[in-house]
């Protein structure tokens, strides 16, 4: 019996050479499936980045319900003024133009307000400023664009009152970096009964967080950003 040496050794390598090539193609797909991964994932933050930091194209903004901001509220501004906030104040200072006391200053101004707490359920918002409570329903009145110094723009997302306390104002006005729907972690809220001067108003921007954080959590929420 004569033995086909070549033929056999030709068969060895292909068996070997099969699993082989099984394996480095499933290695490639393995690998290229992460890489897609990891890059869209990255385009996506960056891309909420650029939102939070107000560069969107207006083909990005879209209508938002009441619903995105219900809940039990508290404003920061009591922390920023017992000194909660100095963290902040200081980090800000580590990296920005200002000293934390003139970012305390600034913050003075930005977080002034007389209501410390608010309440979103429905489409009925609560004012509480010490013990009197105001009350209105709201229905959305749109929202508008606005274009800050620096280039950079923002959505103010505004409700319109339909009923309630006459105390209550006629106009709240949200914003909190975001531009489509999507349930917030914080906001700043305008209010009053002059739709259009609300608009003019940027340097007063009492903000919120829920009611259930404590000082150092806001604290490190804040510094998460």
């Amino acid at each position: 019996m004569t033995t086909d040496f070549p033929g056999l050794i030709a068969a060895l390598a292909l068996a070997i050479a099969l699993p082989l090539a099984s394996a480095a193609q499933a290695e490639s797909s393995k690998d290229h499936a992460h890489e897609h991964t990891h890059d869209h994932a990255h385009e996506h933050d960056h891309g909420d980045d650029a939102i939070y930091k107000g560069y969107f194209d207006d083909a990005q903004i879209a209508a938002r319900p009441l619903s995105d901001w219900q809940g039990d509220w508290q404003s920061v501004y009591p922390l920023l003024r017992d000194g909660t906030l100095a963290p902040v104040m200081a980090h800000k200072a580590e990296s920005g133009d200002k000293s934390a006391e003139a970012y305390t200053a600034y913050y003075e101004v930005g977080y002034a307000t007389e209501v410390d707490r608010l309440t979103i359920a429905g489409d009925k918002v609560s004012f509480h400023e010490g013990g009197k409570v105001v009350s209105g329903t709201y229905e959305s009145d749109g929202h508008e664009v606005l274009t800050y110094a620096k280039g950079n723009r923002g959505v103010r997302y505004i409700f319109a009152k339909t009923a309630g306390d006459a105390e209550a104002p006629a106009f709240i006005q949200f914003s909190d970096h975001r531009i489509a729907p999507a349930e917030a972690d914080h906001y700043h809220l305008y209010w009053g009964d002059d739709r259009a001067a609300l608009l003019e108003e940027v340097t007063n921007w009492p903000t919120y967080y829920p009611s259930d954080l404590s000082g150092s959590q806001i604290v490190d929420e804040m510094l998460a950003h």
